[in-house]
């Protein structure tokens, strides 16, 4: 399907697209608290790509990501079929970033826990999962 929009009116779209306090990190908030995990920092820009969430007494850092944008492979996106010149260097490069930063918080000894959007469809499984990482 080719793209319809003209260039003003995607970027007006992207604009709109929340880096910060989006539903799944607002769930995974809630979900931390119930759990009895509170006091937790958001988006310290202190650490290494600024993880979502961050309990600096424990050292453990959680990124929330989004399937498309930093490619997890799930599925649950489709590859844009226009501009592949943009956008596959994008993607590749947080990929790398992502990487990257993870690595630089483990050499400082943090505990780093990449949560996926499509895992927020098991909302009791990734209670889990967080639960698991933070014990």
């Amino acid at each position: 399907m080719a793209d319809t929009l003209s260039p003003p009116a995607r970027s007006a779209r992207m604009r709109h697209i929340k880096s910060k306090d989006t539903k799944p990190e607002l769930i995974l908030r809630a979900l931390l608290r119930e759990a009895g995990f509170p006091g937790y920092r958001l988006h310290r820009p202190d650490l290494p790509g600024k993880p979502d969430i961050a309990f600096i007494g424990r050292k453990k850092a959680i990124f929330v990501h989004g399937c498309f944008w930093h490619q997890h492979g799930c599925g649950k996106y489709k590859m844009p079929e226009s501009r592949k010149d943009y956008w596959l260097p994008k993607l590749r490069n947080n990929v790398e970033r992502d990487r990257k930063h993870k690595e630089e918080l483990q050499a400082i000894g943090w505990s780093v826990l990449t949560v996926w959007e499509c895992e927020f469809k098991d909302v009791a499984g990734l209670s889990k999962e967080v639960q698991s990482f933070m014990s």
